[in-house]
């Protein structure tokens, strides 16, 4: 079966878990320092207009870093989502890949992963915020190699079709002027999940989620894609779907920020072709 029908198909089977674990997701953290977030007092991401971030739950610990926030969650030890804005100024620079990876100072110590933990996993150290959108300052290419932006990815899907997406998106971001981008993890509420780590145990993911609007006046559209974390070879295109699909997959509410009749007919339209042929 094509595995763009099996998403779907998966949709309403994930539905009912992915909306019962997201409470559990942010469950437990009462004890812990929070950095509580509202959308009134939202500080906006360096040229973005907020446009990326999702709804947020009240006990959600946000964390800005330069050029991207990012959602953690403590359950699972990675991102529940990081979010950025990338212009097409910021889609190269002169700033060299960091080759280190940090522990985050802003994730409470307990949770704090660092970068041995995923030694000897089979599973890569991947960005959601990717480096190669960072490349315009030292402060943002250092901060994108927190952990706290890792998942544990496959090697084939690190360096497959999520890299390809990637470097589609600042080709894209080159025409449209900005890309509005948000990715995470996805998981499964019905499985038990695989884990990773030394000193934190670390779930790995099912699959992973993207989500790209444009706000070019008149060529306004989004897109979403889900692949799988597994070893397969996968395409974005086959990957895509519309944001609506991708909110029932993760619980999400993303791009809520737009008037709700522009949302609306953005989030239910797969956008793919006209992102690539710039229409």
């Amino acid at each position: 079966m094509n595995k763009q029908v099996v998403v779907v198909l998966m949709l309403t089977a994930m539905l009912v878990g992915c909306k019962q674990s997201r409470p559990q997701t942010l469950a437990a953290r009462e004890s812990e320092p929070q950095t509580l977030v509202t959308r009134e007092s939202e500080p906006k991401i360096e040229n973005g207009g907020g446009y990326e971030l999702p709804a947020m739950c009240k006990d959600e610990l946000i964390i800005s870093h330069t050029g991207y926030k990012l959602s953690y969650n403590k359950t699972h030890n990675t991102p529940n989502w990081s979010a950025w804005c990338l212009t097409a100024a910021h889609t190269d620079g002169p700033v060299e890949r960091s080759r280190k990876f940090w522990a985050d100072p802003s994730v409470p110590k307990a949770y704090r992963v660092d970068y041995y933990d995923y030694k000897g996993s089979g599973y890569d150290r991947g960005h959601m915020c990717p480096a190669g959108d960072m490349k315009w300052s030292e402060e943002a290419m250092h901060d994108c190699f927190y952990m706290s932006n890792m998942c544990p990815q496959t090697g084939s899907l690190n360096s497959g079709a999520w890299n390809k997406l990637e470097m589609k998106c600042r080709e894209w971001a080159k025409r449209e002027g900005a890309l509005y981008i948000i990715c995470g993890p996805v998981y499964d509420a019905k499985t038990r999940h695989e884990q990773i780590g030394i000193d934190h145990a670390i779930d790995v993911p099912e699959g992973f989620f993207k989500a790209i609007l444009s706000l070019r006046r008149g060529y306004e559209k989004a897109v979403a894609f889900y692949f799988y974390n597994d070893e397969s070879r996968q395409s974005y295109k086959t990957a895509s779907l519309t944001v609506d699909e991708v909110e029932e997959l993760t619980g999400l509410d993303l791009f809520h920020s737009l008037d709700d009749t522009l949302e609306s007919r953005l989030e239910s339209t797969n956008s793919l072709d006209s992102f690539i042929k710039g229409k």
